[in-house]
């Protein structure tokens, strides 16, 4: 059997078929990895050891009679603990949910179930999917496995670290500001948000609304175009889901695949390529750009005037949508506290304590703020503005790809930095997702592929497409990764 590290979903796949190993003991060997790992690293906060070797023989059994199995079959993923799976703890890293059962499955659950995918547990998370560098977690620090001492960044983080660490074959995330491709850039993996509305949200837990995406972090571009071909579709249960116009996603790379690959132009945006960045960023996308070039493909200046408003648009948006969506959380339904309950306290009085004691800081910031830009007299001055500048983001998106076809920048200004560095000063945490916020604001698909570099850290560059366009970067992300597998 190969070694776990080796494996992606194509060669687990392939051996599978091959008879090289089980599906079985495939798992069990994830299963004794991350009972060594999982310590110094902390990606998971639950396991699910028993449905997972159950589902894992299931495969087995289906191949041993012959029958054909799908490409994700027997695969080992790891779930981001804010997607339902029934059954299986659903905390979102909060205290107030720390007890909490899911009674359903998430649409993107019982899709991967309909393929026999195999889920090794739930992953550590900024609480609610609120943060950088999932230092926000009410129960754990997830650690960068390339250096302990850092953050694997956020709020994806424990599934980034997952992949990253070969504790998982690939995972899901969610991606609000950057939250799947911010982690995947600092631990070295591939992390691609979609479209918004190509992947239902329904049975995840929500945080901002219009913002919120799922999303495969994996090995390679080539994975992540398996995963999101599974979990896209429309959903009667999420009336912003639709059935994405274009595709298939990620085609062979066959000559007439590469030949339209090479037509399509890249844009470089003036406001990505700015101080403030760190020299090893900006030589490592350099040396990507000159790469992509020597592949044919044309590269374009452009500008996106509006960039910089694209981090005080958001904490004024996404607050509105996170008090609204995490008022249910009173402390009484899903996960009480039963020892915070005490005789003759009024309902205010229960609410205040559940609700103190359940929230972390940063979940309590961003709830007052929601809860004051929506409130009487402040309402027009700041979110309503907020909307109106999120419509000149996406514009200048509209604008732009009337002379390109795909985006290429940064995904964050630094490497991935030191664990407590950013925690007690929010603003330079906020800006760690300076480069990837603006897609979430405009609805647009985009991911993150780590540069080749080593030694040092890892750095990731972003390709940003046009709506419903996920084959464009998914196919110039599998060119580059055939150049860089063969060179």
């Amino acid at each position: 059997m190969q070694p776990l590290r080796n494996l992606t979903i194509k060669k687990f796949h392939e051996g599978l078929l091959k008879k090289e190993f089980s599906a079985l003991e495939t798992t069990q060997g994830f299963f004794e990895y991350i009972n060594k790992k999982n310590p110094e690293i902390d990606a998971y906060l639950s396991l699910a050891e028993e449905s997972a070797v159950r589902e894992a023989e299931m495969t087995d059994i289906a191949i041993a009679k012959g029958e054909e199995i799908g490409e994700l079959a027997g695969v080992p993923l790891a779930i981001k603990d804010n997607i339902l799976i029934k059954g299986l703890p659903a905390t979102a890293a909060s205290k107030i949910l720390e007890n909490y059962i899911a009674a359903y499955d998430a649409f993107v659950i019982k899709k991967l179930k309909k393929e026999h995918a195999v889920f090794l547990g739930k992953t550590n998370m900024d609480e609610f999917a609120m943060g950088s560098s999932t230092e926000n977690s009410a129960f754990k620090k997830t650690k960068n496995p390339h250096d302990v001492t850092r953050v694997p960044g956020g709020s994806s983080g424990g599934s980034a670290a997952a992949v990253a660490a070969h504790m998982a074959i690939a995972s899901l995330g969610s991606d609000t500001f950057g939250s799947i491709r911010e982690p995947a850039s600092f631990c070295g993996v591939v992390g691609l948000k979609p479209t918004y509305g190509a992947v239902s949200r329904a049975g995840v837990i929500a945080m901002a609304s219009s913002l919120d995406q799922i999303g495969p972090i994996t090995k390679t571009v080539e994975d992540a175009a398996i995963l999101f071909r599974t979990i896209a579709g429309q959903d009667p249960l999420d009336e912003t889901s639709t059935i994405p116009p274009t595709g298939p996603y990620g085609k062979e790379l066959t000559e007439p695949t590469i030949q339209k690959i090479r037509e399509l132009t890249i844009g470089l945006p003036e406001e990505y390529f700015v101080s403030g960045t760190s020299k090893e960023v900006t030589d490592a996308i350099t040396k990507t750009i000159e790469k992509i070039k020597s592949l044919g493909l044309k590269f374009k200046r452009i500008s996106l005037p509006h960039t910089k408003y694209a981090i005080p648009c958001y904490y004024l948006s996404m607050p509105a949508e996170v008090s609204s969506n995490l008022a249910r959380f009173d402390g009484v339904r899903y996960s009480r506290n039963k020892n915070l309950v005490e005789k003759g306290q009024t309902l205010s009085e229960l609410y205040f304590k559940q609700r103190g004691h359940g929230f972390g800081p940063e979940t309590k910031r961003r709830s007052i703020l929601g809860a004051f830009v929506l409130s009487s007299g402040y309402y027009d001055a700041y979110y309503e503005k907020a909307q109106k500048v999120r419509t000149l983001i996406k514009n200048d998106f509209d604008d732009a790809f009337m002379d390109v076809d795909v985006i290429l920048t940064p995904v964050a200004p630094t490497t991935a930095f030191k664990i407590g560095e950013k925690i007690d000063d929010p603003l330079a945490m906020y800006l760690s997702d300076v480069f990837t916020g603006p897609v979430n604001l405009a609805g647009l698909p985009a991911i993150s592929i780590p540069v080749n570099q080593v030694p040092g850290l890892p750095i990731g560059f972003q390709l940003i497409g046009k709506k419903w366009h996920e084959e464009d970067i998914l196919g110039i992300g599998q060119f580059y990764e055939k150049l860089e597998n063969n060179g």
